[in-house]
This record gives C-alpha cells, structure tokens and sequence, in this order.
C-alpha cells in the first residue's frame, strides 16, 4: 500500500489525514496517509529516511515548507518563484519532485467555491510571510485591478515587491482607500489577535477571507463582520484544495472537494 504522510511542527493540529482519507474513499484510491511531527532541525536526513522507509510523497506545512524548497531536485515554475513547496514526491528515478498548491487552493475556493470575482478587483492581502508568498503569482495571474500586500513593517514586503513588482508594498499603518477584497495571510487569527489596520479600508461590498480557519468564526473574520463586510469565508475551503492538488499530483485522480469541505464543517461543529 502506498504511503503517505504531512510533515509539520507541531502536527497534531492537522486535518490532512482526515481529508486524504475521504479523498481516498471517494476516487476508490487505496493508501495510508498520517501525520509526522518532525523536529525543528535536521530536515533533510528526516525526510530521505522516511522516503527510504517506503513513503510515497510528503504534504509539508509550517514550518518546513523553506527546507523542502532546498530539498527537492526538481520543482514546478511556480514553487520556484514562491520559494516555498508543500507537496514532495518520489519519482520513478530516486529523485524528489517538489511543488506549491497553496496559490491553486486558494483561489479555487475563493473564485470557483464561493464564488467571489478576482478580476478587476482592488485586493488587499495582509501579510509577508511564506504563505502570502506562495499565493502571489496565482493572485497576479487573476488580472487584478490592484493587489496592496500590506505587513506591520515595509521591509519584508519590498523584498516580495522584487520578486513580484506587479505588488504594492504597505505597511498596516499606511493603508488608505477601499477594497473590494481583503485577504488575511498572517497568522494572527491563530492567537485571537487581528492585523493593526486603520479603519475605513472595509465596505459594505468587502468581502473578507482569513487563510485560517477553526471551530468558530476567527478573530479576523468577527472584526471583518464588526466593520460592515458583505461576506467572510475562513480558510477550510482553501486546505481541502490544496490537498486535493497535492493528491493529484501523487495519484492522478483529481477528488471532489465541496463533499470534503462539507464532511469537515460538520466533524468541526460536533
């Protein structure tokens, strides 16, 4: 039986299991797919023992997925340019092919999921760190009107701004103006805690989406609904795509994902 697993730090967060086994069960696909708690150093001699042990691929998250970019020998255009991949596979040969489904995931919740329009649309994206990084080509490619990445300090934002000049560098402090979509790609939420954004940048026309998710409505997506915003939508929708990219790659065999989303919704209100 093919083996796979998510390696992450901690681990026992994660909902990969759970989602790669209803993707199984649906695609009549059979495989064993668990978690990995790694520690926070030696990466590499990890991973190749693992392959070694008989393991297929790898889902990588926080905060690996800058190890696993060093780490593969190939990789598709778009991990390159996120400088970030968190799906491995072992190919036919011994090499480790590598890529970043992030960006796809996010936008096939955002546009093909809910439904939300990217294009001609003045974004907003909050955040500098790996995971904006990783979903700034597929933004860009949704022909925009405007996408402000905006972060608590300029500097990590202008380093993006280099890579991907289509960008408008902010900080919080700064932002002015109305956004018909505003996008949370900091890690906030995950301690309760929301950006330090001026007021005024929501409408009653914003639609306001946090890459986290949880339980309840996260702290960003209450402050969203606080100041007016037309629609909220967590980041559930944007896991289960990504993974259902990363299955693809391993298998061959594209799931379902709206079944999956709705399976969790459930399994997390209970």
């Amino acid at each position: 039986m093919d083996r796979y697993a998510v390696l992450g730090h901690p681990i026992t967060h994660s909902l990969s299991p759970q989602i790669h086994a209803l993707f199984a069960r649906q695609t009549n696909q059979t495989l064993q797919y668990e978690g990995i708690e790694l520690p926070l150093t030696s990466f590499e001699t990890r991973v190749w023992q693992l392959f070694k042990d008989g393991y297929s691929g790898f889902n990588v998250t926080a905060p690996f997925k800058g190890d696993a970019f060093d780490f593969v020998d190939e990789m598709t255009d778009r991990a390159k340019r996120s400088r970030s991949i968190n799906t491995l596979k072992k190919l036919g040969d011994g090499r480790i092919f590598g890529d970043t489904t992030d960006g796809i995931g996010l936008l096939a919740d955002i546009h093909d999921h809910l439904g939300w329009a990217l294009e001609h649309q003045n974004i907003l994206l909050l955040g500098a760190g790996g995971a904006v990084r990783g979903v700034l080509e597929p933004l860009l490619a949704a022909n925009p009107a405007s996408l402000v990445v905006a972060n608590r300090t300029l500097q990590k934002v202008e380093e993006l701004a280099d890579d991907f000049p289509a960008l408008s560098p902010s900080t919080f402090a700064d932002l002015s103006g109305q956004f018909d979509l505003v996008i949370n790609g900091t890690s906030a939420s995950l301690s309760g805690q929301v950006p330090p954004l001026p007021e005024g940048l929501i409408n009653a026309g914003t639609k306001c989406y946090d890459m986290m998710y949880g339980k309840a409505p996260t702290s960003f997506l209450r402050w969203s609904s606080a100041n007016g915003a037309a629609a909220c939508a967590d980041g559930l929708g944007m896991l289960v795509a990504q993974a259902a990219e990363s299955f693809y790659i391993w298998r061959g065999v594209r799931p379902q994902v709206e079944p999956v989303i709705d399976a969790l919704r459930k399994a997390l209100a209970d």
